[in-house]
C-alpha cells in the first residue's frame, strides 16, 4: 500500500494547550460543586474528547446529565477556551509544525484533523495560526459521540476522504495518524492506521511501545522512510 493521507490529532499535537484545558475543566467542575483529584485530568481526559472527559468525570461522581445539559457544559468550556486563546500574545503551536506540514504537502499527501476537541476550538486555532487551508476537512467532537480510544473518528475520516475523492478507494493502511496520547494511538491502530507518536505528552519509551514511529520533534521524522515502509 502507498501512503496517501495524514491525519492529525489536535490538542497536544498541533497546539500545546493541555494545561489550559485542565484549568478550564477544573473551573467547570468547581462550578458544578465538584473538584478534580490530583492527576485525575491526566488519567481521565488526556486523549479523550471533551464530551468523553466531562461525562466520565461527572459519572464517576454519580452525576448523570441529560444531553441538553451536557451541551451547555460543552458550550461553557468552548467559550472559556476561546477567551483563553484570545488572551494569549503568542499561540503555543508546536515548533516545526509548519515545516512538517509543508513537507507532507510537497509529497502530495492529503491531510485532515481527527480530534475529540470541539470544532470551534480547532477552527479558532487553525485560523489564527494560518493553517486552515492545509486540511481537507476535520472530524471533531461535534461529529462523533464515541471518544478515543474508540476508532470511530479515524474510520469516519477515511470515509469522508473517499467521499471527497470518489474512486480513490483510500484504505486505512494507506493513512498515517499523528498522535500524542495512548488513547489516540489505540484509536488509530484499531482503525487499521499506522501511527506517528510525538512525545509532547508522554515520554519516548511509553509512546515507542505503542506507535509505529516515535519522534521527539516533527523535524526528526524522515517522511520518505515512512512512505517506503508503507509500500
Amino acid at each position: 500500500m502507498t501512503l496517501k493521507a495524514v491525519f492529525f490529532d489536535f490538542n497536544g499535537v498541533i497546539i500545546h494547550d493541555e494545561q489550559m484545558h485542565e484549568q478550564i475543566i477544573d473551573k467547570l467542575m468547581l462550578e458544578e460543586n465538584l473538584q478534580l483529584k490530583r492527576g485525575e485530568f491526566r488519567a481521565v481526559c488526556l486523549g479523550k474528547s471533551d464530551r468523553g472527559c466531562i461525562v466520565q468525570l461527572l459519572s464517576s461522581r454519580g452525576r448523570f446529565v441529560t444531553e441538553v445539559y451536557l451541551q451547555r457544559l460543552l458550550l461553557r468550556k468552548a467559550q472559556a477556551y476561546q477567551a483563553r486563546i484570545d488572551s494569549l500574545e503568542t499561540l503555543p503551536i508546536y515548533p516545526g509544525l509548519a515545516e512538517f506540514i509543508a513537507k507532507i504537502r510537497a509529497a502530495g499527501l492529503k491531510m485532515a484533523i481527527v480530534s475529540g476537541a470541539m470544532r470551534s476550538d480547532i477552527e479558532l486555532v487553525l485560523n489564527l495560526a494560518g493553517l486552515t487551508e492545509n486540511f481537507e476537512f476535520m472530524v471533531t467532537g461535534d461529529d462523533i459521540t464515541a471518544s478515543k480510544p474508540a476508532p470511530d473518528g479515524y474510520l469516519l475520516a477515511v470515509e469522508l476522504m473517499n467521499q471527497q475523492y470518489p474512486g480513490w478507494n483510500l484504505q486505512p493502511g494507506e493513512c498515517l495518524a499523528v498522535e500524542n496520547s495512548l488513547a489516540g494511538i489505540e484509536a488509530a491502530k484499531t482503525a487499521g492506521i499506522q501511527v506517528l507518536g510525538v512525545t509532547h505528552t508522554y515520554p519516548f519509551h511509553m509512546i515507542q511501545r505503542q506507535a509505529n514511529w516515535t519522534v521527539d520533534f516533527f523535524a526528526d521524522l524522515e517522511l520518505e522512510r515512512v512512505q517506503e515502509l508503507c509500500l
